[in-house]
Parts: structure tokens; sequence; C-alpha cells
């Protein structure tokens, strides 16, 4: 016969959940705190070379966030990311080679012409799914290169385009410790609006979407409209990425622009964990800085000059390996093994608090 929980045990139980959800909350606010002065003092303490690195990862961060907006959450497939980085990029080296035009021009520049790539690009979405959809993103990508590289032949940039770096009242900005501040405003800035997006109405269908389609289409949501701003959206974000990266690096060419970049950015979300956003920057932090770990352990071994021309290839095979083992044995990526590590210190810290008695 079942018995009805007492009034103690009731009590116990509302204030056990009240009490760990106050918890989790003070955890939660303290860690963004400590996280936040952490990258605040990163630059005064840290190498030019950590610097450095730090910066390729905010970079990478808002370039994968882009990307998690249009496959994590909205359920379309994009290979031709690097395509629309390398348009921000050469946006803001033919403004500035050609009209000398400066950041305040060339940023909404970009921004406008991601948005428009994503336009055109984004209405092939409207008919096609998986395989041909990412073929026709592929397009995009030889389009942009190709057309970058014939703007150097034509205008005699045998060896890329050369941009100066931005004034701001008059100042230069070209140290790596101005830059650093500068992409990490950015990536937060990203951060903050795609959490809004998916938070309003537009993130909403796109949940709807990516779920099922024909039950959005029968609920009253305009597939297409929603589609085609998610490619808009995920675009102009990304060529803002890529106008970002030629100020930070003062330089653009077609083979900065690989092929392999759109794959690195698809791992990113891939390792990050799917339909995350903290999942899309620990994906972003994970895929930029594994290059650099294997060189050091390489660089470890005993007769390590033996193995400099193979540093390649052993990158790539270990990217490659990380990324099947990922799709293969942890689908949720590094955001899933976070909760699950959250989910069990939480659960030990719970079995180890005694059980509070009623309110008097």
């Amino acid at each position: 016969m079942y018995d009805a929980p007492s009034p103690a045990n009731r009590y116990s139980s509302a204030g056990m959940l009240q009490a760990s959800g106050r918890s989790d909350q003070r955890r939660r606010s303290l860690s963004a705190a400590l996280l936040a002065l952490g990258l605040i003092i990163f630059p005064f303490v840290g190498s030019p070379f950590a610097l450095d690195l730090a910066s390729q990862v905010f970079l990478a961060s808002i370039g994968s966030l882009s990307l998690m907006l249009l496959t994590g959450f909205a359920g379309q497939i994009s290979i031709g990311h690097a395509g629309l980085i390398a348009a921000g990029a050469y946006v803001v080296g033919i403004m500035s080679r050609e009209w000398q035009a400066p950041f305040w021009l060339t940023l909404p520049s970009a921004a406008i012409a991601g948005a428009l790539l994503g336009a055109a690009f984004g209405v092939p979405s409207l008919r096609l799914r998986g395989l041909y959809l990412a073929v026709s993103t592929l397009a995009l990508y030889f389009i942009v290169i190709y057309a970058g590289g014939e703007y150097e032949a034509w205008r005699g940039y045998a060896t890329g385009i050369m941009i100066d770096s931005p004034k701001v009242a008059g100042m230069e900005i070209s140290s790596g410790f101005a830059w650093y501040f500068i992409l990490l405003a950015a990536a937060v800035m990203t951060l903050v609006l795609c959490i809004n997006l998916l938070r309003s109405r537009t993130g909403r269908a796109w949940g709807a979407i990516r779920t099922r389609e024909t039950v959005a289409e029968a609920l009253g949501i305009n597939i297409a409209k929603f589609k085609l701003w998610a490619f808009v959206i995920s675009s102009a974000i990304t060529a803002v990425a890529g106008a970002l990266f030629a100020y930070d690096r003062n330089f653009v060419s077609a083979e900065a622009f690989s092929l392999y970049l759109s794959i690195q950015y698809v791992a990113m979300i891939i390792i990050g964990g799917m339909g995350s956003l903290p999942g899309a920057i620990l994906g972003a932090t994970f895929v930029t800085l594994f290059p650099y770990a294997i060189e050091s352990a390489i660089g470890m071994l005993p007769d390590a000059d033996r193995y400099v021309n193979a540093l390649y290839a052993m990158n790539y095979a270990a990217f490659g390996l990380v990324t099947i083992a990922f799709l293969l044995f942890e689908p949720r990526g590094l955001i899933g093994i976070w909760r699950r590590l959250q989910g069990h210190i939480s659960l030990r810290r719970r079995k180890a608090k005694p059980l509070s008695g009623p309110p008097q």
C-alpha cells in the first residue's frame, strides 16, 4: 500500500532543494567572477606568446559560436565557414588598401558582406538538406577564395595584402596586449548576442526547426524565414571575425584560409558539444591549442629533431583521431564531460550533508 510522505519529509525535501539551488547559483556566480578576474589579470603576467595564443582562442571562439548558432541550434550544415572568414578579411584588405577606410567603416562593411553572402547561399537551404546543403556551402568557400586570389593577382599582391593597424584617437593599435582585450571584448559580446538570440522568438524557432521541421511548420513557424535568418546572422558574425583576424595579423592572403580551416571549425562544435554555447568556446580552445600541445609533446621526446619534418603529418593525424574519438565515445563533447563531473561533485556534496528537519 502506498504511504504518503509525511509533512516533515516534505519540508525536508523542499528545504534541501531550495538550499541546493541557492548553493549552485552562488557557485556559478563565484566561478564566473573568478574567470573574469583571471582573464583580466592574465595579460599582465602572461608572455607575448601566451597572449597570442589567447587572442587566437578568442578569434576562434567568435567563429565557433556563429557556427554553433547555424548548425548546433538551427540544424543547418555548413562547411564553408573559412570562406566567410576570408570574405570579412578581404573586405578589410580591399577597403584599407583602395580607400584607406578606417576600422569603424570596414567592420560594419564586413558584417554586411557576410550577411549578403549568407542570404545568397542560405537560399539553397530552403530546398536542400544534409549532404547536398553541405556541398552548396562548400561552393561559397571556393568562390570567395577564387575572387580573393584574383584580386591579389590583379593588384600585384604576390605575397598577400598588407594591412595597417587601426588607429583610435590618433593612436595605433598594434600591441598584443591591446589586441588581447579587443578580441576578448569581441568574444564576450558575441557570446551575449548568441545568448539573447537563443532566448528570443528566433532562437525558439530555430530549436523547433532543428528538432522536427514538419512539426515546426504545423505550429505556424515560417521555416524559410528563420532558416535564412540563421544563415544571415551566422555569416555576419563570422565575417566580422575574419575582419578582426585581418587587423590582428596585418595580413590577408588566400593561403591563410584553407579548407582545413573549415574542417577545424566543424570539429570545434563537435568536440565542444553540439547545441551548447559554452561547448563552442571549449571546442575552440581545444582545437586552437591542440597543435601546440602536440608540438610540445614531440619536443620532449628524445632526439626530437628527427620528428620535425613529420610534425604537420602528426598534427593532422592526431587531430583526425581525436575528432573520431569524440564522435564515437563522447558525442556530447567536452561540455558533456564537464556536466557529468559537475553532477558527480554535486551528488557527493548532497550526500555529505545531513538531512534537515522540518521548519519550526
